[in-house]
């Protein structure tokens, strides 16, 4: 029974490592290499959601990404602008629009702590993070985005 109990708990607290380490990320054709490096230091057993808008889709490629994560590629030139307007996506908006559609019916219980960091551009950025802690009420503190866009509070050092 000793071992039927450990292997019971080592799974379990394997589980409870993947929970911790749920992500959502974004980035465009400007933020690759901050993305990569970011990615590189997920554990392996990470898991979630890459959204990544680009120009065109030749400027797809291969991003490295741990093995329980979907990397999502979007193009800008596929895709239209307003709906309505016939104008073309302009950036960020694919990108914001992915993204805000993903975590409404992705981030909809709250049973899963998510992690999201946000590396695009000021504009997709600050959809995404006005309608995840506006519309889904996630808190800002699980939210990670360029200091220099000011979108989020600064947090102080611990008193």
């Amino acid at each position: 029974m000793t071992i039927s109990t450990d292997i019971r708990s080592g799974r379990a607290q394997r589980r409870a490592a993947r929970l911790r380490s749920h992500h959502l990320v974004t980035a465009d054709e400007n933020s690759l290499l901050e993305l990569e490096t970011f990615l590189a230091t997920l554990p392996l057993c990470a898991s979630g959601r890459v959204f990544i808008e680009v120009p065109e889709a030749s400027d797809i490629g291969v991003i490295e990404a741990p093995a329980r994560m979907t990397v999502t590629w979007l193009a800008r030139s596929a895709r239209s602008g307003a709906p309505g307007s016939g104008r073309s996506c302009t950036p960020g908006t694919a990108l914001s629009r992915a993204t805000c559609a993903w975590a409404d019916e992705m981030l909809c219980d709250g049973e899963l702590p998510t992690h999201v960091t946000l590396l695009g551009g000021y504009l997709g950025t600050a959809d995404i993070v006005e309608h995840l802690t506006g519309a889904l009420c996630v808190p800002a503190d699980t939210i990670s985005a360029p200091e220099r866009f000011g979108l989020l509070p600064v947090q102080g050092p611990a008193l």
